[in-house]
């Protein structure tokens, strides 16, 4: 039977929580451990933690993880109960060498790359630079959660007696239309699934009201194609093996 280890992990991805068959919801959180390897760690009930466990991107943390039943090999399951938040978030400064000095080394050529090699390495979450960014698309998407999925969020949660302010549904899906830098490269779309993303619509539809759209793709698109050197964290669908999303975004100033 597989045992729980202690890891420590530098958490580089967050995204959007979705209804979970444990706890209500979760939050897929990926990073890197201190011996330069990928990790997936869920669920992570995030909304759920105390304060004293509710981590940002770029903070050291120490847990207890097991492999899980997942079989992507980066996917561990956790005890919540002994997260522990290790530093602050790594420095920005210097155009964000200190977090450049873990994440690039990681870094893989393309997509492409990463597709056309998964089944020999086993790789399921990666980072890499697209050549070209050329389009962030918003779409509809369903309204509400189905019926399944508001009996998931209606469960009683094991981490907190006290109910939180419903899980906003998100009516839309947000991709990017990019080129890798591999010469029979013939494009793609992937949709994006961070929680900065998520967030950002939630706080921004408020604010910009009608102008919404237009805020949010001055930021993913303008801002992420002449502001920043944007890489990608991608990882793969869960029982979908070859289908990748994004999951984050690495954005360190040109």
């Amino acid at each position: 039977m597989q045992s729980y280890e202690q890891k420590k992990v530098l958490v580089t991805v967050k995204t959007y929580p979705t209804p979970a068959s444990k706890g209500a919801e979760a939050s897929c959180t990926a990073g890197v451990t201190d011996d330069g390897k990928w990790i997936r760690l869920f669920p992570i009930p995030f909304r759920f933690m105390g304060g004293n466990k509710q981590f940002s991107k770029y903070q050291w943390i120490e847990v207890a993880a097991k492999k899980s039943s997942d079989p992507r090999k980066e996917s561990f399951e956790v005890d919540i109960d002994t997260l522990k938040i290790l530093s602050d978030p790594l420095s920005t400064k210097d155009a964000w060498k200190a977090r450049k000095e873990i994440i690039l080394p990681l870094q893989a050529p393309s997509l492409c790359y990463l597709q056309r090699t998964r089944k020999q390495t086993g790789d399921t979450l990666g980072v890499f630079k697209p050549k070209t960014i050329h389009k962030f698309i918003i779409e509809p998407d369903t309204p509400d959660w189905t019926t399944s999925e508001r009996e998931k969020l209606l469960q009683y949660s094991i981490y907190d007696k006290h109910p939180l302010k419903p899980l906003e549904k998100i009516p839309y899906k947000f991709s990017y239309r990019f080129t890798c830098d591999e010469l029979h490269c013939r494009g793609h779309k992937l949709v994006c699934i961070d929680w900065e993303l998520g967030q950002a619509y939630r706080q921004w539809k408020q604010k910009y009201g009608e102008k919404w759209e237009w805020a949010i793709t001055n930021r993913f698109e303008t801002d992420m194609i002449l502001r920043y050197d944007t890489h990608f964290f991608v990882g793969t669908v869960h029982g979908y093996p070859g289908a990748w999303i994004i999951i984050g975004l690495f954005y360190p100033p040109k």
